[in-house]
């Protein structure tokens, strides 16, 4: 039986560490069918992370707030398979500070690569996106939805937020052309984004008791997520944000 992506090819951004929410979308992805692109930092070892995966993954050293990364990536994948159908914008980083705290360079650093990134990958990517079955998945986060109460300062809950505006825009727009934009907004997620140790990490745990769900999310949570808004299983949706916080936060 054929995946849910199958033969279909997805650049997936910020997909370079072992246990973040790129990597587990890349897997997932493949798992279904799909050739992916991974892209992220040369920190982040991209290219190690593709040969994990096998032969259907290639990586790319990608910083998202060039444009011209942006397109390297494009063209790889289009290079390399011909083709392409989806864009998980994943790529992002957080700081914690209070609104007096957050300097202009704290609020560029972020504000680029959460929301330009975005804006600039989506940019790169749409002259190649599949017509009539094309599909952007933005990546934001709970913090945009209520202010904070997971980690980042206020210019990441801004940032974020406006990816949730930026996703709208796009539905509109792309939406006569076949191709579908939403937006995940993940809540707790035990990634190496959000870990900050044994006794820090024992503590979300604990706290994340109190949820509906009873417990705090992972990876797998948010590609799940993705694979869905990705695949045909969302054809006729369009322009939302996908909750994923195992009802810590019920809008």
């Amino acid at each position: 039986m054929d995946g849910l992506l199958q033969d279909r090819v997805a650049i997936i951004t910020g997909a370079g560490r072992p246990q973040g929410i790129g990597r587990a979308t890349a897997q997932l992805f493949i798992a279904h069918g799909a050739k992916v692109v991974l892209c992220d930092l040369p920190a982040e070892d991209p290219g190690a992370a593709a040969e994990a995966l096998g032969d259907s993954a290639i990586g790319i050293h990608c910083d998202v707030t060039s444009a011209a990364d942006a397109r390297t990536a494009a063209e790889a994948a289009m290079d390399k398979w011909g083709r392409l159908d989806v864009i998980v914008n994943n790529a992002g980083l957080t700081q914690r500070r209070k609104v007096a705290e957050v300097t202009e360079a704290d609020y560029d650093l972020v504000t680029d690569v959460v929301l330009k990134g975005t804006l600039l990958m989506t940019q790169a990517v749409l002259p190649h996106l599949t017509r009539g079955a094309g599909a952007i998945v933005n990546v934001s986060s709970l913090s945009a939805l209520q202010g904070g109460g997971i980690f980042g300062g206020p210019h990441y809950c801004a940032a974020k937020a406006g990816v949730l505006g930026l996703t709208r825009a796009m539905a509109r727009e792309f939406g006569p052309e076949g191709i579908r934009a939403n937006a995940i907004a993940p809540g707790l997620i035990m990634t190496d984004f959000s870990r900050r140790g044994p006794e820090a990490d024992a503590g979300k745990i604990e706290a994340a008791k109190a949820y509906p769900l009873g417990r705090p999310g992972v990876a797998l949570d948010i590609a799940n997520a993705a694979l869905y808004l990705g695949s045909d299983l969302s054809s006729y949706v369009t322009g939302v944000t996908l909750n994923v916080n195992g009802g810590s936060f019920i809008a």
